[in-house]
């Protein structure tokens, strides 16, 4: 087993069991596993809620700003970019099947010093992530009952999702069911009253049409390059769905769960979000002020929806605590998989008697309450702070994924074919153009003067977590050599 972690890969390592390491095996409950109570219901909206948060809903304005009627080719592209990312991990991730999904499957391909940094780089990003979503929650609170503070709504919205992970995964998943169910609600009303008000067919209103496609500046008022910053804007709008990826492992049928939410999730979102961003840009034009600030209170606020608002931030706040869960679920079980594989402390793979990696979920949930206190000393600074902080780590786990599903496709098509029941389309040429593309992203992102600070802070991240798993795995080859 330990071929698996260190040294040269083999076809055998690729294809053996998920590396789990003997002392973290010992720290479990005796005769526990991973429960498996997840149903196919709840992969699906799992898959659909963990990409619908405040990226569509709030910062589908920004890059409308920067790229006009032109953000829908950003969002096309960059939705293009994230369903083939989604299915790169769905192919692996129903092919080997793992608790650690797309880390575990970076040291199959190359090493223990890969699964290593893949794994920490993602909990990383995903901790502040959790604290930064429970601050934007509060902040929706605390604007309905200001004698609250935000800190302390931060405290409370940790506490009860806390609670909810520790307790039983069943829990996890029906949280994320009915919050993902009233995202997707609360989109489909927006698209069908967005299609009413375009054809006319609001009692009392006249047609919009389509004139403010191309009415205000033409269709691409600040070019192809208003069209590439917007794409730089709305990229990471797509990130969360990889969540779907670890809930898969605790269902009874890993493999054909997740074949099944694949299919029914990647298009839906994709229509969600160009549908959604196509009724804001024809509904209002692109320059209005209020599309920046909030472009789906703006277009409900047009087609005469009262309490626009208000409902908007319900919505908004449901979404923020969806992402707090999944988020939560997902960086729980990433430290979990590292702790199965000795790249974590390995108290931190020890599971309850009902399957759940309690100690896991507590030390993802650390930094959360970390922010409590950050809240109430930086109130108004610290959202911007930790938002700067996770920077591009996303791009990099996603080119990470690409490039290990070159090597794992390429050995599973020579020696287990049948296993490939999902492929990436028109492989190995679109992984590779995948890569490009983000790495073109990336490069974007460096030269940005507004973003340039995010991606440097995740290039020193990235070099020490790398770092770090280049000298623990030579460390550990030496000892077995001795």
């Amino acid at each position: 087993m330990t071929s698996q972690t260190d040294g040269p890969r083999t076809d055998t390592d690729v294809l053996g069991d998920e590396p789990v390491d003997a002392t973290a095996r010992a720290a479990r409950t005796p005769d526990a596993e991973l429960s498996a109570p997840l149903r196919q219901r709840h992969l699906t909206m799992i898959g659909l809620g963990g990409a619908i948060g405040s990226g569509l809903f709030v910062g589908s304005g920004a890059g409308i700003a920067v790229a006009g009627p032109g953000i829908l080719i950003s969002f096309v592209l960059a939705g293009l970019l994230s369903v083939l990312v989604m299915r790169m991990m769905g192919e692996l991730s129903v092919a080997l099947p793992s608790a650690g999904s797309f880390s575990s499957h970076a040291e199959r391909a190359w090493g223990g010093w890969a699964g290593f940094t893949v794994g920490w780089l993602y909990w990383c990003m995903i901790v502040v992530v959790v604290a930064i979503e429970a601050t934007g929650a509060a902040v929706i609170v605390h604007g309905w009952v200001p004698a609250v503070d935000t800190w302390a709504w931060v405290l409370l919205f940790m506490a009860v999702f806390t609670v909810a992970n520790v307790v039983a995964v069943g829990t996890f998943g029906e949280f994320e069911f009915w919050f993902a169910a009233l995202k997707v609600a609360a989109i489909v009303a927006f698209l069908v009253l967005g299609a009413a008000a375009v054809m006319g067919w609001l009692p009392g209103g006249k047609a919009i049409g389509l004139s403010h496609l191309t009415g205000h500046g033409g269709f691409l008022p600040h070019g192809w390059h208003g069209v590439l910053s917007g794409l730089l804007v709305v990229v990471f709008s797509f990130g969360g769905m990889e969540v779907v990826t670890f809930a898969a492992a605790e269902t009874k049928d890993p493999a054909r769960g997740l074949s099944r939410a694949m299919r029914s999730v990647v298009w839906r979102l994709m229509l969600f979000y160009v549908g959604s961003v196509t009724v804001i840009v024809t509904v209002l034009p692109w320059n209005d002020s209020r599309v920046g600030q909030s472009p789906f209170v703006a277009v409900l606020d047009r087609v005469g929806v009262p309490g626009a608002a208000q409902l908007m931030n319900v919505v908004l706040l449901v979404a923020l605590l969806s992402a707090l869960n999944a988020n939560l679920y997902a960086a729980s079980r990433m430290v979990y998989s590292l702790a199965e594989r000795r790249a974590a402390p390995g108290v931190l793979g020890r599971l309850s008697r009902n399957g759940v990696p309690r100690l896991a979920v507590l030390a993802s949930v650390a930094f959360g309450f970390v922010s409590v206190l950050l809240n109430f000393q930086w109130p108004d600074s610290v959202f911007l702070w930790m938002l700067n902080s996770v920077g591009a780590i996303a791009l990099v786990v996603w080119m990470a994924v690409a490039a290990t599903q070159l090597r794992l496709r390429a050995v599973l098509e020579r020696t287990a074919p049948e296993r490939l029941t999902v492929r990436v389309w028109g492989y190995p040429a679109l992984t590779v153009l995948a890569l490009l593309a983000m790495g073109i992203v990336l490069v974007l992102l460096a030269a940005d003067r507004g973003t340039r600070p995010q991606v440097v802070g995740t290039g020193i991240l990235t070099a020490v977590v790398l770092a770090v798993g280049v000298l623990r795995q030579r460390r550990r080859s030496a000892s077995r050599a001795d």
